[in-house]
């Protein structure tokens, strides 16, 4: 599995539902740079409500085995503040990534020297960490801002767009099935060529509602599935998502 593959693939007590809104006395183009416009708090508003509502904030940790083209991984996530650890297993052998906030390291083969990840690698793990947890639905959190783009068509369904970037990771578009409220795509636009990513397979799973397969398009190449094959809400180890220590 490489990493771009991998980057590809891949989002505290109960708290208030309602994303916190803007003054009312805050230009829209002001409010999206501090937070949530307010066409975009009602999209997500919507979507969180089809999806558990509060139940996501009853959320600590997030642990998932899956496979991607083939590829068997296994990703944990922090839905408190950003945290990711992504072990996958192909051919060449144990691949290990990790994000805890600040850096991104990579260990491509056991006993591999560690690569760390310039700043570019580590906006990547920053979106890859808060989409991974579905961080768009705390306004409290991550530090994003996003907009509404209006409402677009694709495959004969009508989606509510909003593009949403978490500080210091990349911008991505979010749609949102104007019928059901969940989230069906996010759309890549940052690289030479836009990547698509279809959602599919919502599961009710605890408290939250969450999709279990993801369709993968990089501009008109075959797609790549990757299918959650396992998932619990399990408060992770903060030092799983930092570089291993080297003993002297």
């Amino acid at each position: 599995m490489t990493a771009p593959m991998l980057k590809l693939a891949l989002a505290a007590a109960l708290a208030g539902a309602i994303l916190d809104a803007p003054p009312a006395r805050a230009a829209s183009h002001h409010a999206a740079a501090i937070g949530y416009s307010r066409d975009a708090e009602k999209v997500l508003a919507d979507a969180r409500a089809a999806t558990g509502g509060n139940g996501w904030f009853m959320l600590r940790g997030w642990h998932e085995t899956g496979h991607v083209a083939g590829v068997a991984y296994e990703r944990w996530l922090d839905p408190l503040r950003f945290g990711m650890r992504v072990e996958s297993h192909d051919p060449a052998g144990l691949r290990v990534e990790g994000f805890n906030g600040q850096g991104d390291w990579i260990i491509a083969t056991p006993g591999a020297a560690p690569v760390t990840g310039d700043e570019a690698a580590t906006a990547t793990a920053r979106g890859e960490a808060f989409l991974g947890v579905y961080g768009f639905f705390y306004a409290s959190r991550f530090d994003a801002h996003g907009q509404a783009l209006g409402v677009r068509q694709a495959g004969g369904r009508s989606f509510d767009v909003i593009d949403v970037k978490p500080f210091g990771g990349d911008a991505r578009e979010l749609w949102f099935d104007r019928s059901s409220h969940l989230l069906g795509r996010i759309v890549d636009r940052t690289g030479p060529k836009p990547v698509t990513i279809e959602l599919a397979d919502y599961r009710k799973l605890g408290p939250v509602r969450v999709a279990f397969r993801e369709t993968i398009t990089v501009d008109h190449n075959p797609p790549q599935v990757r299918q959650i094959d396992s998932l619990v809400f399990t408060p992770s180890d903060r030092a799983l998502f930092s570089l291993p220590r080297t003993e002297p």
